[in-house]
C-alpha cells in the first residue's frame, strides 16, 4: 500500500494515497451528479410549472379565440345579410338607372337621329345652294371674260363707257334735262349734254375709257417698262383732254368747262395718285376728269340747281298764294270774333234764366212751408227786369 507510484511537485504519491485520492474524487463526482440531478429535477419541476401555466393560458387564449371566432362567424353573418341586402338594393338601382339611362340614350338617340336627318336636309340644301352659285359663278366667270373681252376691243370699251355715263344720267336726271349723242353747231357729237336751268349753253360730258394703257402701266415687270407705259399713258389722256378742250368748249355755245368722263374708280384713282401732271394739265385746259361716283355728284348738284330753278319759277305763284291765305286767315279771325260774342250774349241770358229759376223754387218752397214772412222788396235785384215774366 506504501509503494511509491510517482513524485509530483516534490510530493512522493503511493498507492494509498492514490486509492484515497481516487475515492474522494468518486465521493465528489457522486455529490456533482446528486446535485446537478436535484437540479435538474428542480429545472424540471419549474418547466413542468411553466409549461402547465403555458398550457392554462393557451386554453384560456384558445377559449377567448373561440369566443372571439364565434362573435366574428356571427358578425361575418350580419355582414353577409346586409351585403346581400345592399347587393339586392344596389342591383335593384342599377336596374333603374340602367333602365333610366337606356330611355335616355333611346330618345337621344332618337334627337340625334331627327337632328342628323335635318342636318343632312340642310346640308343637301347647301349642296344645292353650292351648286348654284357654282353655277352662278360659272355663269359670271363667262361674263367677266365676255366683259374682258369686251374691253379689249377699243370700240366696245368705248361702248361700255356711254352705257355707264347714259345709265348714271338718265336715272338721275329728268328726260329734259339732258340730251346723248347731242350734235353742235360746229359739227361735232358729244356723248352727252346736260341743260342747266336759265342757262342755253349745255354741259358738255365725253366718255373716255384708256385701260390699254393703263393697263400696261399696272403690269410692268421693269422700271424700263413702266416708264415707256407711263409715257404711254400720259399720251393717251393727254390727246383726249385736247380733243375735249377743243371739240366740245365752244365760246357762247358751251359750258366754259367739259366734263371728261372714266368709267372705272380704279383707273381714275391711278390717274390721281401717279399722274398729277395729267390733271393739272386738263384742270389748264378747262376740263375736269369724274369718275362714277363724281360724276353722280355732279349730277346732284344739277338736281339741287333745277329744284331751285323751279322753286324761283314758281315764286310769284307762291306769293299769291300766300296773300290769299292771308286774307282767308282774317275773315276767319272776324267770323270766330262774332261766334265768340254770341256766346257771350248766350251766357249772360242763360244765367239770368237760372236766376229766375232759382228764385221760382225758392219761392215754391216757401208756399209748401207758408212762409211769407219775408216782404217781396227783400228779394235780390234782378237786373235784366225777368221777375215779372217769372212770376
Amino acid at each position: 500500500m506504501d509503494q511509491l507510484l510517482f513524485v509530483v511537485a516534490g510530493q512522493a504519491v503511493t498507492l494509498a494515497t492514490l486509492l484515497t485520492g481516487g475515492a474522494a474524487l468518486a465521493f465528489l463526482l457522486l455529490v456533482a451528479v446528486l446535485v446537478a440531478g436535484a437540479r435538474q429535477s428542480r429545472a424540471r419541476a419549474v418547466e413542468a410549472e411553466e409549461q402547465a401555466r403555458r398550457a392554462e393560458e393557451l386554453e384560456d387564449r384558445l377559449i377567448e379565440l373561440t369566443r372571439s371566432q364565434s362573435e366574428m362567424a356571427g358578425r361575418v353573418q350580419s355582414m353577409t345579410e346586409i351585403l346581400a341586402h345592399r347587393q339586392g338594393e344596389l342591383a335593384r338601382a342599377v336596374a333603374e338607372r340602367l333602365d333610366a339611362t337606356s330611355y335616355r340614350m333611346g330618345e337621344s338617340l332618337a334627337r340625334a337621329n331627327e337632328a342628323t336627318h335635318e342636318n343632312l336636309a340642310r346640308l343637301n340644301e347647301r349642296l344645292a345652294l353650292v351648286d348654284q352659285a357654282r353655277a352662278s359663278l360659272g355663269e359670271l366667270s363667262g361674263q367677266v371674260m365676255s366683259l374682258r373681252a369686251t374691253l379689249a376691243n377699243k370700240q366696245a370699251r368705248g361702248a361700255f363707257g356711254e352705257g355707264r355715263l347714259q345709265a348714271i344720267i338718265a336715272d338721275a336726271l329728268p328726260r329734259e334735262t339732258f340730251a346723248f349723242q347731242h350734235t353742235l353747231a360746229n359739227g361735232r357729237r358729244a356723248d352727252c349734254a346736260i341743260f342747266l336751268p336759265g342757262d342755253r349753253r349745255p354741259l358738255l360730258v365725253d366718255s373716255k375709257f384708256p385701260l390699254e394703257a393703263i393697263t400696261a402701266f399696272r403690269e410692268s415687270a421693269s422700271p424700263e417698262a413702266r416708264k415707256q407705259a407711263e409715257t404711254r399713258l400720259k399720251q393717251d389722256v393727254g390727246k383726249h383732254i385736247t380733243d375735249i378742250a377743243e371739240r366740245y368748249l365752244v365760246a357762247g355755245e358751251t359750258q366754259d368747262v367739259a366734263l371728261m368722263f372714266v368709267p372705272s374708280e380704279s383707273v381714275y384713282a391711278d390717274l390721281h395718285e401717279h399722274f398729277d401732271d395729267v390733271i393739272q394739265r386738263a384742270f389748264r385746259a378747262r376740263v375736269v376728269l369724274v369718275s362714277p361716283s363724281l360724276l353722280m355728284l355732279a349730277v346732284q348738284v344739277v338736281q339741287a340747281i333745277a329744284k331751285d330753278a323751279r322753286m324761283r319759277e314758281q315764286a310769284d305763284r307762291i306769293r299769291a298764294e300766300c296773300g290769299a291765305l292771308v286774307e282767308d286767315v282774317k275773315r276767319l279771325r272776324e267770323r270766330v270774333g262774332n261766334l265768340a260774342k254770341h256766346y257771350g250774349q248766350m251766357g249772360d241770358d242763360v244765367a239770368q234764366a237760372l236766376t229766375s229759376a232759382d228764385k221760382i223754387a225758392r219761392r215754391g218752397g216757401r208756399i209748401a212751408q207758408l212762409e211769407f214772412s219775408e216782404p217781396p222788396e227783400a228779394e235780390d235785384a234782378d237786373p235784366a227786369g225777368l221777375r215779372g215774366a217769372a212770376e
